[in-house]
């Protein structure tokens, strides 16, 4: 496929250095020169173009990962290393109906737009206009904005939609919302929620026990990566570590109750 304006590109170096960015007819300025945009279209993924300086860049189709791990954010973020266990424990499949909240930054609700497809639907709840509308930029720019619908809406009023496949919430005080879960979630359906303390986490665990959720669990990804240098492969020094516990539970129907 022959690139043209408008696609978003993985520029990378010989030495590794990358720089995320959208092909137009422009100048590029990195610390290994200045890299004129123009000389990328018709050119194809996996070749390169070269800066003033003669420094090769490839031009890499970025993985979504890499392009969520890169946004602009106001807000945390979800991590790529929590991204994929959300999309397999919420089993979230191409033509899903989903509910978020909140939207953040977008990083999670462009994970989720990708992978329910074009016949899926992300619902997405924002209180605050402003994350709500850097949410939609981001959605824009990965090409899927038309799977979404962006909410600016406080879900203490409860959710809009009811029958969707699956409900993950990344708010302080997820316990509290859990009757509008119930009426939105399909029963046999899982919910999940993010919560960045023990005593939230404890506090969800106890809620979810009480409101009709079963399988109930929770864990933490960390993340380390490796040097893959011959002769001198090691660890990195840093890593990213704790950003928050996952929680993972299924709703169903107990002693007849009705969700």
């Amino acid at each position: 496929m022959k690139l043209k304006e408008g696609n978003i590109v993985l520029l990378l170096s010989e030495s590794g250095t990358s720089f995320l960015t959208r092909l137009g007819k422009r100048k590029f300025s990195t610390h290994l020169g200045e890299i004129d945009l123009s000389d990328a279209l018709n050119k194809e993924y996996g070749d390169f173009i070269e800066t003033h300086k003669g420094e090769k860049f490839f031009l890499i189709k970025p993985p979504i990962g890499e392009f969520t791990r890169r946004i602009k954010r106001q807000t945390q973020i979800i991590f790529p290393k929590e991204a994929g266990y959300i999309l397999m424990y919420l089993d979230i499949f191409p033509g899903a109906k989903v509910i978020e909240c909140g939207s953040g930054s977008g990083s999670l609700t462009t994970i989720l737009a990708h992978f329910v497809g074009k016949t899926g639907k992300v619902f997405s709840y924002e209180r605050r206009k402003s994350f709500a509308t850097l949410a939609e930029e981001n959605l824009k720019k990965w090409g899927v904005i038309d799977r979404v619908e962006i909410k600016v809406k406080d879900i203490e009023e409860g959710f809009d939609e009811e029958g969707v496949d699956a409900v993950f919430l990344d708010l302080p005080n997820p316990w509290d919302y859990l009757k509008h879960v119930r009426k939105a979630l399909l029963p046999g359906r899982h919910f999940g929620a993010i919560c960045p303390t023990f005593n939230q986490l404890e506090k969800l665990a106890e809620a979810l026990k009480s409101n009709g959720f079963t399988w109930i669990r929770s864990l933490e990804l960390l993340k380390r990566d490796i040097r893959p240098f011959p002769g001198r492969v090691r660890p990195e020094d840093n890593m990213i570590a704790h950003t928050g516990f996952l929680v993972f539970a299924t709703l169903v129907k107990k002693d007849g109750q009705e969700t």
